[in-house]
């Protein structure tokens, strides 16, 4: 059985500014599929390599799979597709799978436009993939696909089914992750010119966000023996040459306890190797006294997820308290020795000229190392996709991707908030680069600083920063010029609301016995939402996970 897994090549000048980012999940599912017993496998990173589709159709043409696997966030999902087509046309034969949170709840829209997917795996895919591979292998696919569990497909009759979800893998340190199937010399951290990975130390979340989906994509929470989270950092420090890794959890200091096991182990055993994370301002706040001993594990980056100065001019909460304990949170972090990273949301309907500065002049009180600005992107699968009814114009997936504005605000167009946000990185990093990054008194904050801005100016010059040169912006004068390249709703309309909604019948997460998403409309509601959203970015919830929840994980 000859496995192939595809990554897109999907690009938008986001994170990926800061390097190539390795794939973790290929490594987790390979892994997961020759403990199986399944050791043919193969992958094309397309995204790294920048393959295009005849590329990738040649390598396919070569590799002669049984079955194609591919991800997608929401972004990639057209990429992915278009992939999985070619696939089917170079051997109709061949069983393609789609995984990926896109997919897992938006599989009627997808399953409809791209009739050539045979199966969409549904939340986490190692144990999802494998019963599906093992399906084929004994000749049961496609005829009994209905006993996989965690996939959804369009029968011969063109319905859409889904089939009962998969559990969850509650022990995740039996996931031994194949880290050799990736080409690590291609995936360097430009900040510090060395190799870069993304472990998992946990995975799902205990809250339940309404802005983040990480809770209702893995539907239950769990977190990994932190020994062997750190095993496993070994083993990429010294048998693949990674000199710094992002825990990908989307706040791994939630559990507390076990965090601070994480740090000690690698203090413990001092693998020379750096590393940072998201958090929230809270847990920072209340870690205040270990935040010295996360410096000495070599924590050296910390993002927090900071709210949205046109989120903050509404009286839904207290203005004050926010921002001063974002301020403090920055603080303590940059005395720790702890670059600091303020990441802030804009784009809102409410969105105005005077909240964009605000949100400037915010970064320049609380002083933040590194500050970013986010498009607010209403995921297609969130109840407020559909609570902001209209106010949502655009259904082009593909500029969903945090730096093309999706809403437009009532108070100006797209290409003049996109040109006051360009204002906003002008200014604060031209003051860094000439008044504080070549000051810095620490010597290794100095450098790792300095390399930040390097990679920042280097996507400035090749146009990459922001998409700036695929949608044409040059500056103030070529405001008038933006093109955000918007496909029109006759070539992507609006998903469906209540076909959505049916999608997550019956899917059961650990936070209650079922997800009921409620379809509604109006600005009554879709403020409602917003307040109880309270509108940041990874990291932005306030809740804490006490003593007694702690104990269950």
């Amino acid at each position: 059985m000859r496995i192939l897994l595809l990554h897109p090549n999907y690009h938008s000048g986001g994170a990926e500014i800061a390097g190539n980012w390795p794939p973790a999940w290929v490594a987790y599912l390979t892994g997961y599929l020759k403990a199986g017993g399944y050791t043919d496998v193969s992958f094309v990173d397309a995204m790294t390599h920048h393959l295009s589709d005849d590329q990738v159709r040649e390598r396919i043409v070569e590799l002669q799979p049984d079955i194609v696997g591919c991800t997608a966030i929401t972004p990639a999902i057209y990429k992915a597709e278009r992939l999985l087509q070619i696939a089917k046309e170079v051997r109709p034969g061949v069983v393609t799978v789609l995984g990926g949170i896109h997919g897992t709840f938006m599989y009627p829209q997808v399953l409809k436009e791209a009739p050539w997917i045979d199966a969409v795996v549904r939340g986490e895919g190692e144990q999802v993939f494998l019963n599906l591979v093992q399906a084929v292998d004994e000749g049961r696919f496609p005829a009994d696909r209905g006993s996989v569990r965690g996939i959804a497909y369009a029968d011969a009759d063109g319905r859409i089914v889904a089939t009962p979800a998969e559990p969850p893998i509650q022990d995740l340190d039996r996931i031994k992750p194949d880290w050799a199937v990736l080409e690590w010399e291609k995936y360097v951290y430009i900040p510090m010119g060395v190799r870069v990975a993304i472990p998992n130390f946990a995975r799902g979340c205990p809250f339940t966000c309404s802005f983040c989906s990480q809770w209702k994509f893995w539907r239950d929470y769990r977190i990994r023996d932190p020994k062997a989270v750190v095993d496993e950092i070994e083993d990429l420090v010294k048998n693949h040459g990674v000199g710094f890794f992002i825990l990908a959890d989307e706040e791994p200091t939630i559990h507390r306890k076990k965090f601070i096991a994480f740090c000690e182990e690698l203090i413990a055993r001092d693998l020379g190797v750096l590393w940072g994370i998201n958090t929230r301002v809270t847990d920072i706040l209340r870690d205040e006294k270990l935040l010295p001993m996360f410096r000495k594990a070599g924590l050296i980056h910390v993002s927090l997820g900071t709210e949205a100065a046109a989120q903050l001019k509404l009286d839904r909460f207290n203005k004050e308290t926010t921002i001063a304990q974002n301020k403090k949170a920055i603080q303590l972090l940059k005395e720790a020795g702890i670059v600091t990273e303020a990441q802030f949301i804009v784009g809102l309907e409410n969105e105005t000229a005077e909240t964009l500065e605000e949100t400037y002049q915010m970064a320049r009180d609380w002083n933040p190392d590194m500050a970013n600005w986010a498009m607010y992107t209403p995921w297609p699968f969130s109840d407020l996709f559909q609570e902001l009814g209209d106010k949502v114009e655009v259904f082009d997936f593909e500029k969903y991707n945090f730096v093309t504005p999706i809403m437009k605000p009532d108070a100006m167009d797209r290409a003049e908030l996109l040109d006051r946000v360009m204002h906003n990185y002008r200014r604060f990093f031209l003051n860094k680069a000439f008044f504080q990054y070549p000051f810095t008194k620490d010597r290794q904050r100095r450098s790792y600083l300095m390399g930040c801005l390097k990679a920042f100016a280097k996507s400035g010059f090749q146009r990459t920063f922001y998409d700036l040169g695929r949608v044409g912006y040059w500056g103030p004068q070529s405001k008038k010029k933006v093109d955000f390249g918007f496909a029109d709703q006759r070539v992507h309309a609006r998903p469906d609301a209540q076909a959505i909604a049916e999608a997550d019948e019956g899917w059961v997460t650990m936070h209650g016995p079922k997800i009921e998403m409620r379809r509604k409309k109006g600005e009554e509601i879709a403020a409602a939402a917003l307040a109880a959203m309270q509108v940041s970015a990874c990291g932005g919830g306030t809740e804490q996970l006490d003593e007694e929840q702690a104990q269950r994980y």
